[in-house]
Parts: structure tokens; sequence; C-alpha cells
């Protein structure tokens, strides 16, 4: 038996995997791994500006000869109007207090503020777009955008928000265009704009994900979007995963978390380690680093939001907070306050291993549940 789809003759790739779009951590050497081993890689661009977008991209097609793709956010996923209609101070009006409590966090836990060799050194060098559009606001994604469209990438994936104002310029390049959700809402949505493939990620997933859990979810999407190609996600660890999407009515897997302990994820190895030592119920649900509900592992700061009477900012302004205090834990090695994003799934990891074997293991573990669940008919 061979884990094959029609996702793999859409996406022109040998197996229906694909490398979750992860920020920071699917950069261009995890992307390739992954393409070069028959999935598709991703970049995770969605805090890449236009120029190191667009490095990225040409790093990338150094690296492998095979289709690959880039994950940004959209205009469309930056909603304030929920906090724009509340009484009260705007989120900008509350910016400084909000700076002031993470100073006192980074006190309290002896972080020293970065030094601008420090910004360098975490950035790997110096940084391509000083001067740009402000990180996460409207101006930023249509800069990346435009990346994207010049670039002529294969594969383009809206993490958030509807892609339906690009497809078109998408589809003239011949890239394909896919959009994550997490209900059948917005599913029906971005089906309705033209994407050729929609992801459907569950409550279970690392990153930015949905209220509603993946077994519950895909069967949904499924029946919402009739026969376009669909991708699960979330909390898929291995290949007895793989297969339970496929069977819920999945052409593939969307696969983040497994990926980022790999020797080429890029992610510090601290934050690996603390992947491998993750179990079922390290993970949380916080706001307190993107202004989104985004599961991530457990640690001191998203503790110190969910303690405090304060609420997180929305995007762009809880980036503002947050980065300051989490890029000098990175620095300091503190997988106390940074230990990452990661799915429930964290529990299958044991080790840190090769892109590519990871893939292999997946597939092969996915074959052998398909043909094995053949058994259970009597």
């Amino acid at each position: 038996m061979t884990l094959r789809t029609r996702i793999c003759d859409l996406l022109e790739i040998d197996v229906p995997i694909v490398l979750a779009g992860m920020g920071g951590a699917a950069t261009p050497e995890l992307a390739a791994a992954v393409s070069n081993a028959g999935g598709l890689g991703v970049l995770g661009a969605a805090a890449c500006g236009p120029n190191r977008l667009r490095r990225w991209i040409e790093r990338t097609r150094e690296l492998t000869d095979k289709p690959f793709g880039v994950d940004t956010l959209l205009p469309a996923s930056v909603r304030r109007s929920a906090f724009e209609a509340k009484a009260g101070p705007s989120p900008l009006d509350q910016l400084s207090g909000h700076q002031a409590f993470a100073r006192e966090f980074q006190e309290r836990e002896g972080l020293e503020s970065l030094s601008e060799d420090d910004r360098g050194a975490l950035g790997g060098g110096d940084d391509p777009d000083a001067g740009g559009p402000m990180p996460f606001s409207k101006e930023f994604f249509e800069a990346q955008m435009a990346v994207v469209i010049e670039e002529r990438v294969p594969v383009y994936a809206a993490g958030l928000g509807d892609p339906g104002p690009y497809v078109d310029q998408l589809h003239a390049n011949g890239t394909r265009v896919m959009a994550v959700v997490g209900q059948t809402y917005h599913a029906r949505k971005v089906a309705e704009s033209g994407v050729d493939v929609i992801v459907a990620q569950g409550h279970d997933g690392g990153g930015h994900n949905a209220p509603v859990g993946t077994m519950a979810l895909l069967p949904q999407v499924r029946d919402a979007i009739g026969d376009l190609p669909l991708l699960g996600a979330g909390g898929i660890g291995d290949g007895r995963a793989v297969a339970a999407a496929l069977m819920l009515g999945a052409d593939g897997a969307w696969v983040g978390t497994a990926f980022l302990a790999t020797q080429e994820a890029g992610i510090h190895d601290f934050q690996k380690q603390a992947l491998v030592d993750g179990t079922d119920a390290s993970t949380t649900i916080s706001r307190s680093i993107t202004g989104k509900p985004a599961r991530m592992i457990r640690s001191k700061w998203s503790q110190a939001w969910e303690e405090a009477d304060i609420d997180p900012l929305p995007m762009p302004y809880q980036p503002m907070v947050a980065m300051p205090v989490l890029g000098a834990a990175t620095r300091d090695a503190r997988a106390d306050v940074i230990p990452g994003f990661a799915g429930q799934g964290l529990g299958l990891i044991d080790r840190v291993r090769p892109a590519a074997v990871v893939l292999e293991e997946m597939v092969r573990d996915a074959e052998r549940a398909m043909t094995s669940g053949g058994d259970l008919l009597g």
C-alpha cells in the first residue's frame, strides 16, 4: 500500500503530508527538508518583513527543486473592532500600562533588556526590514503579499484570514492557494473565495487554533465544502493520526508540532528539549504573545497573564508588549519563560530527529494503520 491521495497530484508531491507554516520555526532549512523528503514544506513567514521573506524564498529555492509554500497572515486577521466597541481606553491607550506590566515581569525574572548586539544575534544579523511597516499591521501584510505574488511561489497558505482578494493574482501565477480555518462558517467563506485547498485545524493544534476539536471539526468541514480538497490539522503527531484524518474525510495532513522536534527546525535547542520533556498536559491556550488565542507550552509568561487582572491586547499591540520580554528570555535560554508553541500531540515526542526521518516514519505508520484497519471488518 502506498500513501497517496489527490492532494499529491494537486501539489505535485509524493505523500499527502504538509508542513504547517509555523512562524519562525518553519525556516527554509525545515521547509526544504520536508519537500525533499516527498511532502510539501511551507515557510512560516508570519513575522517576516518583505525583505526577509524574499531572502527566505530565495534560500528555499537554493535548498530544493521541489514545490514549497509560504504561510503568512492577512489584514482581515487583525480585528480590533471588539476592543474598539468597548467603553473605556483604546488598545493604544492601554499599551503603556501593559508594557509596564511586562517590565515588572522581566525584572522579577532577572531578565536584562536586549542590547543592540542581542537583537542582531537573535535576528540572525542586521534586520533587512528595519524602517519597514510595523509588524502585524495591515501595511505589513500587504507588503508580504506583494513579495509572494512577485516571487510566484508554488503554494500560498493563509494562516489566518481570507485570501480571497489575492486569489486571482495568485492563480494567474500558477500558485495554489490554501486557507487555514477552525470552523465550518469560515470554511464555507474561503471556499467561496476560490481557494484550492482548505486546512481544517482543530483545538488540539499548536499556535493559533479553533474552538472546535479536530475529530469533531474534520467531518463537519468535509460536509460543508463538498469535494474541495481538505487537509486535517491539530494534534496530528504520528502516522496513526494521519490515517484517522483520512478516515474523517481529509485528503492529507497539515503537521506542525512533530516537525518542531527536528534538527532543521528554526527554534532553539532549549525549546526542542522542552518538546521532548513535554506531555499531553503541558499546553495551554493563551493570548499573551500575539493577542490571539494560541496553544503553547505552559510557561511563567502565560501563567502571569492568567493570574493578572489584565487582558492581553489585540494584534498588533500584544506582540509589542511580549517581544522585548520573550527576546530576553530566548537570549538567556529560559525554557520556563518561552518554551514555545506546541499542540496536544506533544507527548508523542521523545527525541529530536531529522525532518526526513519524521516524515518517513509518519508515512510508514499511516500505511500500517490503514492496512491493519481492514482486520476490523468481519
